[in-house]
């Protein structure tokens, strides 16, 4: 019994000694039989952190040879025969004096500049005129010696019965700018026509004047103010109303494929300030020269010669209430000279037959008559194609004319 007791004892201890020596082969991990050469693992050697002795080690750093180029220098510009030409005396007033009645007869074109006054704006002491002769152009007044304002005048020898022809231009519609100045015509009548009218000749001093503006990527946008053959620009900035004001807007390009210049909008103003009132854009709507639509003047692109350049003829205009001093302010755009016009890039005048390009395409026009393009800012681009843009603004001075009118 003990025998057997014993021999269970042992096999037992056997059972629980093989169960250890298997749950230990288990655990132990599998060792990879080791190559027969190993190349002995070697740290990297750390460096110490400090480049400027570094570079002093390998020598001096070649100087780079590429510098930015430089804007291109402008061309001096030759001398021009120029010399304003000042308006003569319109003889455009006509009186009769009757035994108790006056009658006046004033063309329409009162200055002699081949601009039509406001028949309303005209009056003979207060009165309007009586009828007016369209075949030939002219306003009638007609009245009693002792009406329309008159002042009466005894000397030893006559009786003078004096009138005033007072015309007072009003803004012309929409805008608030005129192109004709006021004026006021002395009218006596001594039972024989006679009248008097004298002015102060005007005297300008000439201040020739250009402004250009570098935009990104040495492009030069310009606006210049050209005499009236367009060969040279001019070396005065004095003008008088009936005259055209011949501006060439362009674009020097650097390094640059060809570019074709337009002039997105246009701003006249009293002051520099652009958002300053009173304020007149006469071209809008992304290149419509709108100035002629709204006031019947003749304003317009000219054909284009050159991509690069665009030119544009603007009749004279002065602000009401300004002096005569007017600063022009331009938003101009320059895009590949291989892309056609379109609705947000053209320029387009206004005629009796519509809108038409100073390009290729008229159909770009249609849209001056509602809107062109709608932009959030002007750095939003306004269609697939690359364009430059640019700001560029110049001053000019508008006179009236030195002479009065004279009866």
């Amino acid at each position: 019994m003990g025998f057997k007791f014993g021999v269970s004892g042992l096999l037992v201890l056997f059972a629980l000694s093989l169960n250890e020596a298997q749950h230990a082969s288990w655990q132990k991990p599998v060792q990879q039989e080791a190559p027969a050469f190993q190349m002995p693992i070697q740290k990297p050697v750390q460096e110490p952190v400090d480049f400027q002795s570094k570079q002093v080690l390998q020598g001096p750093v070649k100087e780079l040879a590429w510098s930015f180029p430089e804007a291109p220098v402008e061309a001096e510009k030759p001398e021009v025969a120029f010399e304003l030409k000042t308006p003569l005396p319109a003889n455009t007033v006509a009186v009769q004096c009757g035994e108790n009645m006056v009658r006046v007869e004033v063309k329409k074109d009162l200055f002699g500049i081949n601009q039509h006054i406001q028949p309303s704006a005209l009056t003979l002491g207060g009165c309007a005129a009586a009828e007016e002769d369209a075949a030939d152009e002219v306003l009638i007044f007609e009245s009693e010696l002792q009406a329309c304002g008159s002042v009466l005048t005894m000397t030893e020898e006559e009786l003078i019965y004096s009138f005033n022809l007072v015309y007072a231009p009003e803004p012309l519609a929409g805008t608030p700018v005129v192109r004709t100045g006021g004026a006021v015509v002395g009218i006596e009548c001594h039972y024989l026509r006679k009248h008097d009218v004298s002015s102060d000749a005007l005297r300008p001093t000439w201040i020739p004047y250009t402004d250009s503006k570098i935009a990104e990527e040495l492009l030069i946008f310009s606006l210049q103010l050209m005499t009236d053959d367009w060969q040279f620009e001019r070396p005065s900035n004095q003008y008088f109303l009936g005259d055209f004001i011949h501006i060439q807007a362009s674009v020097i390009q650097y390094m640059h494929v060809p570019l074709r210049v337009f002039v997105d909008s246009c701003v006249a103003t009293t002051v520099p300030d652009v958002n300053a009132v009173p304020r007149y854009p006469f071209i809008d709507n992304h290149g419509c020269m709108v100035d002629a639509k709204i006031t019947g003047s003749d304003s317009r692109f000219l054909p284009r010669a050159q991509p690069d350049k665009l030119q544009f003829q603007l009749e004279a205009f002065r602000f009401q209430e300004g002096d005569g001093s007017i600063y022009i302010t331009c938003f101009l755009r320059a895009r590949s000279a291989s892309t056609i016009t379109c609705p947000v890039h053209k320029a387009c005048s206004f005629s009796p037959n519509g809108w038409i390009t100073a390009d290729e395409n008229n159909g770009a026009c249609d849209c001056c008559e509602t809107s062109c393009a709608s932009r959030k800012g002007r750095d939003a681009p306004l269609d697939a194609g690359i364009q430059w843009e640019g700001e560029t603004s110049l001053h000019l001075v508008v006179k009236e004319n030195p002479f009065e009118p004279e009866a």
